[in-house]
């Protein structure tokens, strides 16, 4: 306890946020405008369209502009967020960007991001872990309000993905995009919304299978190993978490998995005997944008009406490092809303 340490005192108003358990009050999403189509990357990488949408799922992929910046997009998604919950800028005590391609080496994304929206007094941090970025914020996000640190945390998860791939290697280039979604964090008081248990891991023995070294700056992948490790990762923390909130995969409502290819995401949904229409699959026209997939999936699903409240949903992602990890949420609001 708090209490016990010499000189430190918990205040009132630690003791009633702590009491509080923290939701995700939003989501908003922000992708650039310009695509590549898979027919025009087939064509330059001499393969067929089929050959690609066989593969991974994906028809087109949203590429930022060279003059577009990250910091940008993830402020807009994060504005708009913000705007979506009703809370105030100001009002933010911590800003997460869950990226791996900030736009400059230094200094990191949040800083940027926090000052652009307003977020003056608030601290700011990014996170490094590749697409599982996000879903480790989460779980950050969540402890700060659970131990009454933070009130309200700013989430955003954003990368440009299209910047660290060769486009002449035919094994990653068709997977990646560029986006940012973002997500308010903070106490609820009323019966719906929640984060329940996430569950993190990581192997660092898998590292090579995907890196970028400083040499090229180009995104390197054996295919089939990550395929192999993500579907069984993001299948073994799916149970893992539902287990721990004390739900069957029954009652879970939407499976919102990282969006690496449609192979990976239609092997879990197998693999855990899902229906197809409980899970998310929105990398048709989005590809896999690392850590912004998860917010680009929530965010797709709530215009699409499924998202609703009350809703139980997973959040699972697999990336490199290898890291890895599932949560599951209870999705507040009202009907009204």
């Amino acid at each position: 306890m708090l209490e016990s340490v010499p000189g430190i005192r918990r205040t009132r108003a630690a003791e009633a946020l702590a009491a509080e358990r923290p939701a995700i009050l939003s989501v908003a999403a922000e992708i650039p405008n310009a695509t590549v189509t898979t027919a025009e990357l087939a064509e330059r990488l001499g393969v067929s369209e089929d050959w690609i949408v066989s593969r991974t799922g994906i028809r087109s992929r949203p590429v930022a502009a060279p003059d577009e910046r990250l910091s940008d997009f993830a402020a807009r998604a994060g504005l708009a967020a913000l705007s979506r919950a009703g809370v105030d800028a100001a009002d933010v005590d911590l800003v997460l960007v869950a990226t791996l391609t900030q736009d400059e080496l230094m200094p990191n994304a949040a800083p940027i991001v926090a000052h652009a929206v307003g977020a003056d007094r608030a601290g700011a941090i990014d996170l490094g872990a590749a697409c599982t970025g996000f879903l480790s914020g989460l779980s950050l996000a969540a402890a700060q309000i659970e131990t009454g640190r933070a009130e309200r945390v700013l989430l955003i998860g954003a990368d440009f993905t299209t910047r660290i791939v060769d486009w002449d290697d035919k094994r990653t280039a068709p997977l990646f995009g560029d986006g940012a979604g973002a997500v308010v964090v903070g106490p609820v008081g009323g019966e719906l919304g929640a984060i329940g248990p996430i569950i993190l891991g990581a192997d660092g023995s898998g590292a090579p299978a995907i890196h970028i070294d400083h040499d090229d700056r180009k995104l390197r992948m054996d295919g089939p190993e990550v395929y192999r490790h993500a579907v069984a990762r993001m299948g073994e923390a799916t149970t893992a978490a539902v287990e721990g909130a004390g739900l069957t995969l029954e009652e879970i409502d939407l499976f919102v998995y990282h969006q690496a290819n449609g192979r990976i995401l239609r092997a879990l949904a197998e693999k855990l005997q899902l229906p197809p229409e409980r899970v998310v699959d929105v990398i048709e026209h989005l590809g896999n944008s690392s850590a912004a997939t998860l917010p680009l999936g929530l965010a797709a699903a709530e215009r699409e009406g499924r998202l609703r409240p009350g809703a139980r949903v997973v959040l699972s992602a697999f990336g490199a490092g290898f890291t890895w990890g599932a949560g599951v949420i209870e999705w507040g609001g009202s009907e009204d809303a």
